[in-house]
C-alpha cells in the first residue's frame, strides 16, 4: 500500500513545501484546505476517508496572524484553529485504520516576551494576552482527545523562514529598500525555524514512535533582531539600513494591516526536548539558513 499523509491547511508557504518534499519520497499527499481543488472542511466523510490508512495527518490550518487585531480577525485567528484541530480529532475518532501519528501545530508565542532567560518545554514560563489565549486553546483542543491508536504531538513553532515565502519576504523587502535597520530596541530575541528543518523535524519524530506531547520547534541559535537584521543585510549585500523606532512601527502596522506584536514581542525559545532526543539540526546557525534562503 502506497504511503499516504495528510496536510490539513496545506496550501500556505509551509504546506506546499512539505507537499513537495513529501511527494519527493513517495507519498501520496491528500490536502484539506478551503481553497479547491482539494478537501473542503465540509466534506467530514471526505476528511475520513483521506485519513483512513494514512501514515500521518499534519495540521497546519488557522488563520495567518499578520493582520489587524480587530474584532473579527481575533475571532477567525481563534475559531480556524480550534475548531479544524476538533474537527480533525472527530475525523480520527471515526477511522477504522487511523494514522498512527498525528502532529498539530501550535506556537511558540505562547511563551511570554523573554529578554532575561530562554524559554524550554520544562521551564517555559507561559504568556498573557490574545495570541497566548489562542495558543493555549488551540493546545487544549489538540489534547482533548484520547486517541489509542494515534500519537499526539503538538509543535510550538518559531517564526520559519524559507526561500519561498512566509516572513522573509518582507525582511528581504525592507532591506532592498533601505529600510533594513534595527526595529524597536533591537533587543528583542527572534527566535527561528528553516522550514525544511521543520520538515525533518517531523519525520525524526515519525521515526521515533516513542515520542509524543510537546515540542518547541525552534533553531538552538536564536538571534537579536539587530543580529536578524545585519545578517540579512550581510546576505543581501546592503551596508546600511535606516532603523524603525516603535513608533513609526506602529504608524507603518496601520498602513500594512499588520500588528507590530510579530516584530516586537522577543520570543527566546530553544528546542530542548529535540535536542535530549539525539535531533541533529542541519540549519543550526542562521547563516546557514539565510545563504540557502537569500538567492539575489
Amino acid at each position: 500500500m502506497a504511503k499516504k499523509v495528510v496536510l490539513a491547511g496545506g496550501t500556505g508557504f509551509i504546506g506546499q513545501h512539505f507537499k513537495k518534499r513529501f511527494k519527493e519520497l513517495g507519498y501520496e499527499v491528500h490536502i484539506i484546505s478551503r481553497q479547491s481543488p482539494h478537501i473542503s472542511w465540509e466534506q467530514q466523510d471526505k476528511i475520513v476517508e483521506a485519513l483512513e490508512n494514512s501514515d500521518m495527518l499534519i495540521n497546519l490550518a488557522g488563520k495567518s496572524v499578520n493582520c489587524r487585531y480587530h474584532d473579527k480577525n481575533k475571532e477567525a485567528i481563534f475559531t480556524s484553529r480550534t475548531e479544524t484541530t476538533e474537527l480533525l480529532g472527530k475525523a480520527i475518532e471515526s477511522c477504522n485504520n487511523p494514522p498512527s501519528l498525528w502532529v498539530n501545530s501550535s506556537t511558540a508565542t505562547i511563551y511570554r516576551h523573554a529578554e532575561d532567560r530562554p524559554m524550554t518545554e520544562e521551564t517555559g514560563d507561559i504568556g498573557t494576552g490574545f495570541s497566548v489565549n489562542v495558543a493555549k486553546a488551540w493546545e487544549r483542543s489538540f489534547f482533548s482527545f484520547s486517541l489509542p491508536d494515534t500519537r499526539q504531538v503538538a509543535l510550538r513553532i518559531a517564526i520559519v523562514l524559507g526561500e519561498s515565502g512566509g516572513v522573509m519576504t518582507p525582511f528581504k523587502n525592507l532591506v532592498k529598500f533601505g529600510l533594513g535597520g534595527v526595529q524597536g530596541s533591537g533587543n528583542q530575541k527572534f527566535s527561528w525555524i528553516h522550514v525544511e528543518e521543520l520538515f525533518q523535524i517531523i519525520l525524526f519524530l515519525q521515526d521515533n514512535k516513542q515520542l509524543e506531547g510537546v515540542f518547541n520547534c525552534s533553531s538552538p541559535n536564536p538571534v537579536t533582531n539587530r543580529e536578524l537584521m545585519a545578517k540579512i543585510r550581510k546576505a543581501m549585500n546592503r551596508s546600511f539600513g535606516l532603523p524603525a523606532p516603535k513608533w513609526l512601527l506602529e504608524i507603518g502596522a496601520v498602513f500594512i494591516k499588520t500588528e507590530t506584536e510579530l516584530v516586537l514581542k522577543s520570543r527566546w525559545v530553544l528546542p530542548d526536548r529535540l535536542e535530549k532526543e539525539g535531533y541533529q539540526f542541519k540549519y543550526d546557525t542562521l547563516d546557514k539558513a539565510l545563504t540557502q534562503i537569500v538567492r539575489e
